[in-house]
């Protein structure tokens, strides 16, 4: 019954999102866009029974950025959105998901059929303009979910975009956390795993602690697979920052975190 009533919960809060986008985005500013985005992304996540630490946010970008990091869960998007809502780059099959598919595409997203190389020079050129325009976007360039114990080698192709609108890649990494404070796979979506089967591990799985790292700007450099390696340095350095089980690599005093667990954001 309890888990019943929380998939309820969490299904009338998408349905309110599609009526936020359909009635008051048509009006709004792209500031005020922002702010009903991340607003309905944290409840997302406080619906889902999920605590939102972000670390090391000064180094955030809000202009003409490539945001990288690692995927794990469907929850990863509203993740970010409740961090710094992004446009994203996202498989197509995702539009036809009830719902959340329409708020996708209703919040920027680009769809690239990735078995399809003319897509993906689509893509790459579609973002290349965003980013020149001074959007932030996001991608996942793994390509693929994973249980997040450990990273998959990075795919370089979309990071032309950055090359070529010359702008910074921002690295960043995600780590799902149980109460217990241990490193969880709860929210993981791999495998043959059902969108409805991956919501029901989130909810039995919790209560959970999402930790989102800002890692540094990467500046762009002309060779698509070394930015990609750059990135993907980055990203398992912040991960192995986060990761419970071991001791944090040394950091010089200007690269400490804020605060011992990062910034909590308010989710009421």
């Amino acid at each position: 019954m309890k888990l019943a009533l929380a998939k309820a919960r969490l299904g009338l809060h998408l349905l309110h999102g599609m009526w936020i986008v359909a009635t008051r985005f048509p009006h709004a500013s792209p500031e005020r866009k922002l702010v009903l985005t991340r607003a309905w992304s944290l409840k997302v996540l406080r619906f889902a029974g999920v605590k939102l630490v972000v670390h090391h946010d000064e180094a955030r970008l809000d202009h003409g950025a490539l945001v990288v990091g690692n995927h794990v869960s469907w929850l990863d998007i509203y993740v970010i959105n409740a961090w710094r809502p992004t446009p994203f780059v996202s498989k197509a099959e995702v539009r036809h998901w009830p719902i959340v598919g329409w708020l996708a595409h209703q919040l920027g997203t680009i769809f690239v059929h990735r078995e399809k190389r003319r897509d993906a020079h689509r893509t790459m050129h579609e973002m290349a303009a965003r980013l020149r325009a001074g959007e932030v976007m996001c991608m996942f360039p793994e390509g693929t979910t994973s249980d997040g114990l450990d990273l998959l080698p990075f795919h370089s192709n979309l990071f032309q975009a950055a090359v070529s609108a010359g702008c910074r890649v921002q690295p960043i990494c995600l780590l799902y956390e149980d109460a217990e404070g241990r490193q969880s796979t709860a929210p993981a979506y791999i495998g043959d795993m059902s969108l409805g089967e991956s919501v029901d591990a989130v909810l039995r799985g919790g209560p959970l602690t999402a930790h989102l790292y800002v890692g540094d700007a990467i500046e762009a450099v002309a060779d698509r697979r070394a930015l990609a390696a750059m990135a993907r340095d980055a990203v398992a350095a912040g991960l192995a920052r986060l990761k419970p089980s071991q001791p944090a690599p040394a950091m010089a005093p200007s690269d400490s975190l804020p605060a011992p667990l990062g910034a909590e954001y308010d989710q009421r």
